[in-house]
Order: structure tokens, then sequence, then C-alpha cells
């Protein structure tokens, strides 16, 4: 593991040091997701689709969706029944 101390900014800004940037191939524009849970903070590299995999995905999410019969209306229900169990 590769631990090392940062310091917070007056504006709350870190700067993650250039060894864990190479180790983690993290370049100039990459995004990161932060997770806290008590007094722990997490980073994450997100790795987002290209234009092009994100169509792949969702052509073959349609093209399940068909071979089961859904409708779009079937999956706005499931959305709206899975978002109101998360609600209650």
């Amino acid at each position: 593991m590769n631990a090392q101390v940062l310091t917070v900014s007056s504006k709350g800004q870190i700067a993650l040091p250039a060894s864990i940037r190479k180790l983690l191939s993290i370049d100039k524009g990459d995004k990161l997701v932060a997770y806290a849970t008590g007094d722990v903070i997490m980073l994450k590299v997100l790795n987002l689709p290209t234009v092009e995999e994100f169509e792949k995905s969702l052509d073959e999410a349609e093209k399940w969706a068909a071979s089961v019969g859904y409708k779009e209306q079937d999956v706005n229900d499931i959305i709206k029944s899975v978002r109101s169990k998360k609600r209650g």
C-alpha cells in the first residue's frame, strides 16, 4: 500500500502526490469519485465509458429487453418501483 500524508489547502483542496498519480495512471482531467464514511475518505479513479462503449452497452440492453418482452413503459415502471423502495 502506498500511503502518504496530504495537506488540505485553505480552499479545501488536496494534491495527489506524483508517485500515486503515476502508480494509478492518473492524468490531468481524469475523474475521481470520493466516498466518505466515519472519518475515512476513499478516492477511486472513475473510468467513464467512451461514447462508443456506452452505445454498445445500450444496444445490448435494448436487445436483451426486447428478447424478454419488455416495452419502454415496463422499464419506466421498474425504475419507479425501485426508486420508491429506496425512499421508503
